[in-house]
């Protein structure tokens, strides 16, 4: 049976478990001994030490098998839906949807579809709050670029940012690996941002509000159009781009 704990985060709970599970079990016998005083601690230390564990909790998940979805890549809160003119790994206009991680959070990353790893590519940078608006531009980041297997459109991107507490992003992928929908990529420690960007402004619908809830591998964020209905989409943008006098003159 696969312990439900992340591989890569061992180093933080070994330091976690020698510290203050050891200082836990210490309080312990002291209490045992007759010292009053060391209940409390010992409490208080095992308590630490169990949130520090959970943390890096790695439940299985079941992930939703309609054709045409893109899944959350990460659990958490979803805090932007957003049309970008321009984005470098895209190439092009893009949708980007931003989660936002509390340390309460799994922070398991995933993989939105199926396809091969493109690229991956690290940048350091500052640590703002993950709920910073400038967080995605100026923090440590690391970009997955996925080549998604059809009916996707791509390329589509995965980028996991860290956060104001977060200090350090895994990643288990590299260029030319094949992913399935829904398998863990990475990881991100303590407090994160995960983004997931798409291609266009009409090839996908966001299926999510900002404010909403969501769990990697399992939610559904955004479904992919038809060609009419994303011809009907574009049509529409176009139309609502247009001034009334444009429109009485076309």
């Amino acid at each position: 049976m696969r312990l439900p704990l992340a591989p890569g985060g061992l180093r933080e709970m070994i330091i976690l478990t020698l510290v203050f599970g050891g200082a836990g079990v210490w309080a312990l016998f002291m209490g045992l001994a007759g010292y009053g005083w060391a209940w409390p601690v010992a409490i208080l230390f095992i308590i630490v030490w169990l949130s520090g564990l959970a943390f890096f909790r790695d439940p299985e998940r079941t992930t939703p098998l309609e054709e045409g979805i893109m899944i959350a890549p990460a659990d958490g809160k979803v805090t932007e839906t957003t049309l970008l003119e321009q984005h470098p790994d895209i190439g092009g206009p893009a949708t980007r949807i931003g989660i936002f991680l509390s340390v309460l959070d799994v922070h398991i990353n995933r993989s939105p579809c199926a396809g091969t790893v493109r690229s991956v590519s690290y940048k350091p940078g500052q640590f703002l709050d993950a709920r910073d608006p400038q967080c995605g531009e100026l923090n440590e980041a690391n970009t997955i670029v996925i080549d998604p297997d059809p009916p996707h459109a791509g390329p589509v991107v995965v980028r996991q940012i860290a956060g104001l507490i977060a200090r350090r992003i895994v990643c288990n992928v590299k260029p030319g690996d094949r992913v399935f929908t829904g398998q863990r990529i990475g990881l991100i420690k303590f407090g994160s941002r995960t983004e997931l960007i798409l291609p266009g402004h009409n090839l996908y619908k966001p299926a999510v509000t900002i404010g909403d809830r969501v769990y990697g591998a399992m939610s559904i964020l955004a479904r992919r159009l038809s060609e009419t209905e994303s011809a009907d989409a574009e049509a529409l943008d176009k139309a609502e781009q247009t001034s009334p006098s444009e429109l009485k003159h076309a």
